[in-house]
């Protein structure tokens, strides 16, 4: 690790001072804070570690291993290859614009890069893969001025435009997982199961079928490569709440919403809402609430506004799921909500912070 680094230091030198390197300068030290942490801290009273940004994103990477070595699992070694390409293309999006704008290569997209590939269709072609992580990238994030700017999810923002620009693609292309033996481990694709069945909620739509909720828990169900998984989800999200990477409150009001908004509609209004239970562990909710719908950035940043958000965002979830032509309704609930999300706080704040009445 000393030739690393001792290497790095000369080349940013060099690049230092030579004005056609000094371009690169950005993806230099993105390499050097990589390996070896950034020297940067604040002053008093707000001194901080020199590891802090890169913990955080170091800790939701850990908690999406259990989701992500279990798509392998069930989907095959192709899942490798998806998680590639997102990282190639979505990180030479930000690898230009770090350049064009002469600024720091910033950290955020590690997850964002790991998110995006587990909320595709395990079919999905490489090439919409590359096409969905660079607009979301670009028009989730960096259009906005880049990390901590951005209003919106990018991995939300790259799999709706997905969604609207190839329905085809991510609503057809479903399979059946592996689930004898090593599965997916050995195999690179499950090519025999291929676009042969539907996902939980399309057969509740569609036919009124109910699958259990055991094969729903353990992934033996059809759906996107990271959300079937439903065991390890909750164990990622629980350990990021344990962490203090996020805040309880936004996941437990949307997953309490999402459970009892059923039974009260069904009584009051006569619908005909999948009970609370299935809601819960079918499609992507899950991985949205405890991983997606808690951005920092994109989530309210008052305790109050997130009790909020997460009532609003398992009250539009359903109204998408049941009443809409889409199965599923968890991105388009959370890229609503990120758009009300300063709304939300300011109406918060101006409610706790009212001005004095002048005497």
């Amino acid at each position: 690790m000393r030739f690393i680094k001792n290497t790095l230091d000369k080349v940013k030198i060099i690049a230092g001072n030579n004005k056609y390197l000094k371009t690169f300068k950005p993806v230099l030290n993105a390499m050097d804070e990589f390996f070896f942490g950034t020297d940067k801290v604040t002053t008093l009273p707000h001194i901080v570690d020199n590891m802090d940004i890169k913990r955080l994103m170091s800790l939701v990477i850990i908690a999406l291993l259990p989701v992500t070595i279990a798509s392998i699992y069930f989907w095959g070694l192709r899942v490798l290859l998806v998680i590639m390409v997102s990282y190639a293309f979505g990180g030479l999006i930000e690898v230009c614009f770090a350049v064009f704008r002469k600024k720091e290569i910033h950290e955020g997209f590690l997850v964002t890069g790991l998110i995006f590939p587990l909320i595709l269709p395990p079919g999905v072609p490489l090439w919409v893969v590359a096409v969905g992580v660079m607009f979301g990238v670009m028009f989730g994030k960096e259009v906005f001025g880049g990390t901590g700017r951005n209003i919106f999810n990018p991995a939300i923002v790259g799999r709706v435009f997905l969604t609207i620009a190839f329905p085809k693609i991510m609503t057809m292309n479903w399979q059946m997982p592996f689930n004898k033996g090593l599965g997916g481990f050995i195999h690179f694709q499950n090519t025999v199961d291929a676009v042969t069945t539907a996902t939980p909620l399309v057969l509740f739509k569609n036919q009124g079928i109910v699958t259990s909720y055991s094969n729903l828990m353990f992934g033996q169900s059809a759906g996107c490569i990271g959300e079937t998984f439903r065991v390890g989800i909750i164990a990622g999200g629980l350990f990021l709440i344990v962490m203090r990477i996020v805040d309880w409150r936004l996941p437990l009001a949307y997953l309490a919403t999402v459970f009892v908004f059923p039974y009260l509609s069904n009584h009051l209004i006569h619908t005909q809402f999948a009970l609370g239970g299935f809601q819960l562990f079918s499609g992507g909710l899950l991985l949205g609430a405890f991983f997606m719908a808690t951005d920092p950035v994109t989530s309210p940043f008052t305790k109050p506004g997130r009790w909020i958000s997460g009532a609003l965002l398992g009250i539009l979830t359903l109204l998408i799921r049941n009443l809409s032509g889409y199965m599923e309704g968890v991105m388009f609930s959370i890229l609503l909500i990120n758009a009300f999300t300063p709304l939300i706080d300011t109406a918060v704040l101006k409610a706790r912070y009212k001005k004095g009445r002048p005497r």
